[in-house]
């Protein structure tokens, strides 16, 4: 990362900036909850039997105070995996994991889960929802984008719209696109000052810290494509009448600030990635590898959240349906 990106920058976890008045209970407290909520967001620790898990999703989470930098992940990665059909039967097992667990959740009716996408334009948001969560059911699941931000949207705090999509219990929410907008795209296109985006970093954490707290385990992906990745997919949407929808010119003009938005990525990254909320950069060049990493690292996260179905009435077995 740049010296730039690196001296503009406190790595200080969040509760570092929690003043200092807090009683002492208030302070046990929120860490008792944080600790708790780390041992579902670092799942590995919890149901893998003989770690590092198959794929290594762990190797991608970015860990707090320790700041990486995007041109360390390879995008291309694949670790052992060569092509599509070495992993389509692993790939179908972890989404029955996520179905038969989400089908838990929802019963149990106490817990949720937010899951964040955020990557480059044609990172693969849309496939990443589309095969990962094949089998879950609709009921269960809610699936929120966020585009620009309407006239009653701008008039609230920046957080207003998102929390109002925050998940009920019982849940498993996706934001595609995200809060994070706050401090990508408002950034790289000077909607804001510095002075102003900057200080969303901390509430960011506070909120994420906040939704934690309310029994919301909130994890997030950004999909790690190559330029040259991005432009073999653009290319993809000219030339398929069937994808020309996808296009925008747009598309181009963002993709000029390609190095600007990685700055902004690894700084919201840097600054976010907490032990109660990670974020995790995956490799996405690959789209069936991407899939494969994100969907064991959520089968993983439920597992170790091990939602329960609710006990049922008692002295069920006496009763008799009537003809």
């Amino acid at each position: 990362m740049s010296k730039q990106s690196k001296s503009s920058n406190n790595w200080a976890t969040p509760v570092d900036g929690i003043a200092e008045a807090e009683a002492p209970k208030t302070k046990q407290s929120a860490e008792k909850a944080e600790t708790e909520a780390a041992k579902v967001t670092a799942p590995e620790k919890v149901v893998v039997n003989n770690p590092p898990p198959q794929p290594n999703y762990p190797s991608y989470r970015v860990l707090p105070g320790k700041p990486i930098s995007l041109s360390d992940f390879d995008p291309n990665g694949s670790e052992h995996y060569k092509k599509k059909k070495d992993v389509e039967a692993e790939l179908e097992k972890h989404r029955n994991r996520i179905s038969k667990l989400q089908e838990r959740l929802y019963a149990e009716n106490q817990r949720s889960l937010l899951i964040v996408l955020q990557a480059m334009d044609t990172g693969g948001k849309d496939g990443t929802i589309k095969n990962v969560f094949s089998g879950v059911n609709p009921q269960g699941c809610q699936v929120w984008s966020f585009k620009k931000p309407s006239a009653e949207e701008t008039s609230h705090d920046f957080l207003w719209r998102y929390h109002y999509r925050a998940p009920q219990r019982g849940m498993i929410t996706i934001f595609n696109r995200s809060h994070y907008e706050d401090v990508l795209i408002v950034r790289v296109h000077n909607l804001v000052s510095e002075d102003v985006w900057r200080k969303r970093y901390h509430t960011i954490n506070e909120f994420e810290q906040m939704l934690t707290f309310n029994n919301i385990t909130v994890v997030k992906f950004y999909l790690h494509i190559s330029k040259d990745e991005q432009k073999r997919r653009l290319e993809s949407r000219l030339e398929n009448p069937d994808k020309r929808w996808k296009f925008s010119s747009s598309d181009i003009q963002e993709r000029r600030l390609w190095a600007d938005y990685q700055l902004a990525f690894e700084e919201a990254i840097n600054n976010c990635s907490t032990d109660y909320a990670p974020w995790y950069v995956v490799p996405a060049n690959n789209k069936w590898y991407r899939n494969l990493v994100i969907a064991r690292t959520l089968a993983d996260t439920l597992e170790a959240m091990n939602p329960q179905y609710p006990p049922a009435e008692e002295d069920l077995e006496k009763i008799v349906i009537s003809d």
